[in-house]
């Protein structure tokens, strides 16, 4: 080669992705929870933009903890997702811990100070959990209930839900062996007793949670691994009681996990 001539360009290694595991629904798998962020909110966006266009709105239901909340402050920086349709959105909590709403435990703190505070969601359209009510669980499932009676029939149910899923299987406050899991007829609920991680918790039952138009469940890091090869493992004969995750099986409606590589059993 003369002195001249260019020096080449080192080819950009490709990044090899595991197998996708054999989870109920669909699969998305991206190499790093930041690419894994970029096909859950455009999906979440495309998901709204045809909810507003078919219903009017959209009744989106989102959780609390540490996975989902660099999504929620992506939503809000990321250009690409400026025209979310936040005005014609009805924000609802998936579970709630039994705190004060300035509690750093409250699902809704973080919630509102990540998303809520920097949208122009309209106020009457955010729905927190009155998690400290003695009613707390029928007082919101009216609230959902009255809310949704103003869409035409059969369309009566959330449009998109996110989830995770716990060490230990549970999504949503839905612990193992815990009361919340066999309350059949009931959308909210105060879970409580030696099996749920303390403090007890207000959560969307099976019942509601299954009716809904698309639920996403987003699964990261190396500590999941484990219990999403339990998952695969169990798919085939569920336990919900063992395993709440997999009491997800939507009637009418799509699920679909998200996961990062870290995150898929060898």
């Amino acid at each position: 080669m003369s002195a001249s001539s260019p020096e080449p360009i080192p080819a950009t290694p490709i990044e090899v992705l595991p197998p996708k595991p054999r989870l109920p629904g669909s699969v998305v798998l991206r190499a790093s929870p930041e690419d894994l962020i970029d096909s859950i909110a455009a999906d979440l966006f495309f998901h709204a933009k045809n909810c507003v266009r078919a219903f009017g709105d959209i009744h989106l239901a989102l959780s609390g903890g540490t996975t989902p909340e660099p999504l929620y402050r992506r939503l809000m920086y990321d250009p690409n997702y400026r025209e979310l349709p936040w005005k014609r959105t009805h924000l609802w909590i998936v579970d709630e811990r039994r705190v004060a709403p300035d509690d750093d435990r409250s699902n809704f703190k973080m919630i509102r100070e990540t998303l809520v505070s920097h949208s122009d969601i309209p106020s009457e359209q955010v729905h927190p959990i009155d998690a400290l009510a003695d009613d707390a669980d029928t007082r919101y499932e009216t609230e959902l209930k009255e809310t949704l009676a103003w869409r035409e029939k059969g369309h009566d149910r959330l449009d998109y839900v996110l989830l995770g899923m716990g060490a230990d299987g549970h999504t949503a406050s839905l612990f193992p062996n815990s009361p919340a899991l066999t309350a059949g007829g009931r959308l909210i609920l105060i879970n409580s007793g030696p099996a749920v991680t303390p403090p007890d918790r207000v959560t969307m039952t099976f019942d509601l949670l299954n009716a809904s138009r698309f639920i996403a469940v987003m699964v990261t890091g190396e500590k999941k691994r484990d219990m999403v090869a339990k998952v695969v493992a169990a798919a085939k004969s569920p336990d919900p009681a063992e395993l709440p995750v997999l009491g997800i099986t939507p009637l009418g409606g799509e699920l679909r996990w998200y996961l990062d590589a870290a995150a898929v059993p060898a």
